[in-house]
C-alpha cells in the first residue's frame, strides 16, 4: 500500500533564498505527523507546499500515490485548518460548515447528514444556529475543524490551530484533537512550535531547522534517542541537560568525568557506552537526575551536588545546580529536602544517556 503522503527531494526557493532543502518525508494512512522546529525553519512553508498554496522549486509530492507537484490546491483533496479559522461573520455556524458542500453542489440531504455527524462528533450542536462573533475561541477552533471535516479529505492539514487559544484551552483542545484522531483514523499533518503538542499528539514528528530535516521519529525516539545537540536541546521541557565531559575507557566500560567549581570532579561509569571520544557531551534528561533515594539500582549512580536554585512545580521539584560549566537541572520529587546553597546527594541515571560530539553536534551512542 502507497503512502497517503509522500515527498521526494523536495526543495523551495525564492529568488536565490533556499527555504527548504532537500525534504524526504512519508505518512502511511492514519498517521498523525506533526512538523516542529523554532519560528523560520520552514516548517509552515512545507505545510503550504503540501497544500498547494507554495509551488515547489524542485522535487516531488504525492497525496494517495497520486502525483501532486503541479496540481492546484482545489483538486488535491485536503482540507486545511488555520490558526485564524478563517469563518465567514455574516454566516451561522451550519453555514459555515456546509458552505463548501453547497458550491460543489452537494445535495441538501447529505449536506444535512454530514453537519449532524460532525456536529455530533466535535460536540457542537447547541452552537449550530449562533454566528463566529458569539463564540469563544474554543468553540470557533471546533467550527473550522467541522468546516473540514464535512470534506471527508484524504489529508487534513493543521497550521499551527490552538497557537490562538489560552494555555488551559489549549491543552483541552489538543486531547479532544488526539481523541478525534483516534476515532476518525483520518490522515494528519500538523505544524506547531510546541514541542509538548508535538509529543503528546504526534504518531510521527519531523523536527526542523534552517529548512532542513534535523530528525524523523516516534515521539518516544525523538525523545530518548535525540540524533544531535538542536533536537536534544530542542524536545523536551525542562530540555535535557547537556554538560561538557571527559571520557576514560577501562575494562570495566567508561568512566564519565564532570568538571565541578571548587570541587573534585564527579565521575560517572557507563558500562554500555565504550569506545567514545575523550571529549562529548553528555545528555541526560531532568528526571534521570534523582534524589538518592528514588533512582534505586538500574544504571544509577550517586554525587553529591551543590545545589543553586530550588524551584516547586507542584507534583516536581526542579534542582539546578553548576556542572560542567553548565547550568543542570534535575527533577525532584515534591517532597525533596534539597535547599539552595546546601550540598545534596543526587543520582544520575546513565541507562538512557545520550552522548554527542562537541564538534558535529551529532549523537554517539
Amino acid at each position: 500500500m502507497s503512502p497517503i503522503l509522500e515527498i521526494n527531494n523536495l526543495f523551495k526557493s525564492y529568488g536565490s533564498t533556499e527555504i527548504l532543502k532537500d525534504i524526504n518525508v512519508s505518512i502511511e494512512e492514519g498517521d498523525f505527523l506533526v512538523l516542529v522546529g523554532p519560528s523560520g525553519c520552514g516548517k509552515s512553508t512545507l505545510l503550504n507546499c503540501i497544500a498547494g498554496l507554495e509551488p515547489i522549486s524542485g522535487g516531488a509530492l504525492s497525496i494517495g500515490g497520486r502525483d501532486m507537484t503541479t496540481v492546484s490546491p482545489k483538486d488535491r483533496d485536503i482540507a486545511m485548518v488555520f490558526q485564524s479559522y478563517a469563518l465567514y461573520p455574516t454566516m451561522t455556524v451550519a453555514k459555515n460548515i456546509t458552505f463548501g458542500m453547497k458550491v460543489r453542489g452537494v445535495d441538501a440531504a447529505t449536506q444535512a447528514e454530514k453537519l449532524a455527524y460532525v456536529a455530533q462528533q466535535l460536540q457542537i450542536e447547541p452552537l449550530l444556529k449562533r454566528k463566529p462573533g458569539q463564540l469563544s475561541g474554543g468553540q470557533r477552533q471546533r467550527v473550522a475543524m467541522g468546516r473540514a471535516l464535512v470534506r471527508d479529505p484524504k489529508l487534513f492539514l493543521f497550521d499551527e490551530p490552538l497557537s490562538n487559544l489560552d494555555a488551559k484551552l489549549r491543552v483541552e483542545m489538543r486531547t479532544e484533537l488526539k481523541a478525534l484522531h483516534q476515532r476518525l483514523g483520518a490522515s494528519m499533518v500538523y505544524v506547531t512550535h510546541d514541542q509538548i503538542e508535538a509529543m503528546t499528539l504526534a504518531t510521527k514528528i519531523v523536527v526542523m531547522k534552517g529548512g532542513v530535516i534535523q530528525q524523523i521519529g516516534t515521539p518516544s525516539e525523538i525523545y530518548n534517542r535525540p540524533a544531535n545537540l538542536f533536537v536534544a536541546d530542542f524536545m523536551g521541557s525542562p530540555a535535557m541537560n547537556l554538560i561538557p565531559a571527559k571520557t576514560r575507557s577501562s575494562d570495566a566500560g567508561t568512566h564519565i568525568e564532570i568538571a565541578r567549581e571548587n570541587d573534585a570532579p564527579i565521575v560517572l561509569s557507563d558500562s554500555k557506552n565504550r569506545d567514545l571520544p575523550q571529549d562529548v557531551i553528555l545528555g541526560v534528561r531532568p528526571e534521570d537526575i534523582a534524589d538518592a533515594a528514588k533512582l534505586a539500582g538500574g544504571e544509577a549512580q550517586g554525587a553529591e551536588c551543590l545545589i543553586d536554585i530550588v524551584e516547586p512545580a507542584g507534583a516536581d521539584t526542579f534542582a539546578v545546580m553548576q556542572l560542567g560549566g553548565k547550568h543542570v537541572t534535575a527533577r525532584l520529587h515534591s517532597e525533596t529536602t534539597a535547599a539552595a546553597g546546601l550540598p545534596q546527594k543526587l543520582t544520575f541515571d546513565l541507562g538512557k544517556a545520550s552522548y554527542f560530539s562537541p564538534d558535529t553536534g551529532l549523537r554517539l551512542n
